[in-house]
């Protein structure tokens, strides 16, 4: 029996092109170690810089329990079918998607490149990955849309500032300007226990790096009395030199750096907001909302009962709490909710994942527990302090590449399929001492 190969997609024609050139990747590598140690090399002259974003709670036990979640659950590969043509587009929100992969939001990006957020939005829109603005980003979300383009998808993730007029600035702001979900991050209402950062007095946003949306918004630089302005904070960041021009008596600087004081009153003001609160937020945005930060499954069925559009199951990359269960832990048990089952079947609440997703495996494993989507963020971070725009993209190709390959592999042409087939393609292991394994849950 004679049988057609499939035809070339542009997923499998990135990894072929890699082999056919003989030139290897952009980033000399597709292991994301090596790609993490790379980063951490390129910053070696900004390691205070590159340790802000590596770092997290603590002891970083968080951080570790998101990959050891990972590492407990195993695929459980189907043979035989027939995959070779291999379908891993999407619809999350009434948005169609080349695959279920976001970038996450990660601010002050302009800390590890001088492009900034500037080159992950370009980057977004050349491979059709939509992206998560952050709010503590170092380029306005103004700048961001234009470098993603009229084309390119994308949400604003929202840190509520104090004042409701400067609330609704940031969110007319960004329904102008294309963001169409707004992603309210709520682990977030104070900075969790960031051991690094306290040891060497540490803060970005208190030097005006990581502040930007508040500099180009019109009611809180008029408040002050300023016109917006869209600024590019200078690479790299060096908080020492600022604070010496400043000790000098420099204007500028002075006034940069009680902005970003007075916006931080704004965003980082100690107030945590409540399940009431945000009515607010719903009687003033056109558009899906989503709760980023849901690890219980007491607020995931409450943000159901809220209304609220979708939940992104995430502990902020362990960034927050220190010794809070890993995130795919979380997932699991958020997905063994009927109530969320119900709602998610019923179109009612879509549920996406961050903290920990690594590799397309990582991403299967996500998918078959329950999530629709998900973030990825550290690795975008470091693709982007090597290489830029080139290096983001290849964080996104080989994530998307690898998830189609491994797909495959498992036995699945359709990426919607792998969604809550957990009892079918896992099983949670529990490595002990020695080589024995005990299964603490089966197909």
């Amino acid at each position: 029996m004679t049988t057609q190969p499939p035809p070339p997609n542009k997923w499998i024609s990135w990894l072929s092109q890699i082999y056919s050139s003989g030139n290897g990747p952009v980033l000399g590598t597709v292991d994301v170690q090596e790609i993490e140690d790379k980063a951490r090399e390129v910053m070696k002259d900004n390691s205070i810089a590159y340790q802000y974003t590596l770092k997290s709670a603590g002891t970083c036990s968080t951080d570790d329990a998101n990959r050891k979640a990972f590492e407990r659950w195993k695929l459980v590969p189907r043979m035989l079918n027939n995959v070779a043509l291999r379908n891993i587009e999407t619809t999350i929100l009434g948005m169609k998607v080349c695959s279920p992969i976001f970038i996450g939001p990660v601010g002050k990006q302009g800390l590890v490149h001088a492009d900034g957020e500037l080159a992950t939005a370009r980057a977004a829109a050349a491979v059709g990955v939509p992206m998560i603005v952050s709010s503590s980003a170092s380029r306005s979300l103004e700048d961001i849309a234009k470098a993603n383009g009229p084309n390119g998808q994308r949400w604003y993730q929202f840190y509520w500032p104090r004042s409701s007029d400067i609330a609704l600035s940031i969110l007319k702001r960004a329904k102008e300007n294309g963001y169409t979900a707004l992603v309210i991050t709520v682990d977030t209402m104070i900075i969790g226990w960031r051991s690094h950062d306290h040891r060497i007095g540490y803060s970005p946003a208190g030097h005006g790096f990581g502040v930007q949306q508040g500099m180009a918004d019109p009611v809180f630089m008029k408040r002050h009395g300023l016109a917006a302005r869209h600024e590019r904070p200078t690479f790299p960041f060096n908080q020492e030199d600022i604070r010496k021009k400043a000790a000098a008596g420099d204007e500028e600087t002075k006034q940069s750096m009680f902005l970003a004081s007075q916006w931080l009153a704004e965003t980082g003001s100690g107030i945590f907001r409540t399940w009431e609160d945000l009515q607010f937020v719903k009687d003033n945005w056109d558009g899906p909302i989503l709760l980023k930060g849901i690890q219980a499954v007491n607020d995931a069925e409450k943000a159901i009962d809220m209304g609220i559009d979708g939940i992104v199951v995430s502990n902020h990359g362990g960034r927050q709490i220190d010794g809070a269960l890993g995130s795919l832990d979380a997932l699991d048990m958020i997905m063994r909710s009927q109530k969320v089952l119900d709602a998610q079947k019923s179109g009612k609440l879509t549920v996406l994942f961050d903290s920990g997703i690594r590799t397309g495996s990582d991403i299967i494993k996500a998918l078959a527990i329950g999530a629709q989507g998900v973030l990825i963020a550290r690795p975008i971070v470091y693709g982007l302090a090597i290489a830029g725009q080139a290096g983001v993209e290849q964080i996104l190709m080989q994530s998307i590449c690898d998830m189609h390959v491994t797909m495959g592999l498992c036995g699945y042409s359709d990426v919607n399929d792998l969604i809550g087939k957990r009892d079918e393609l896992l099983v949670k292991v529990e490595y002990g001492i020695g080589t024995r394994a005990f299964v603490k849950s089966s197909m």
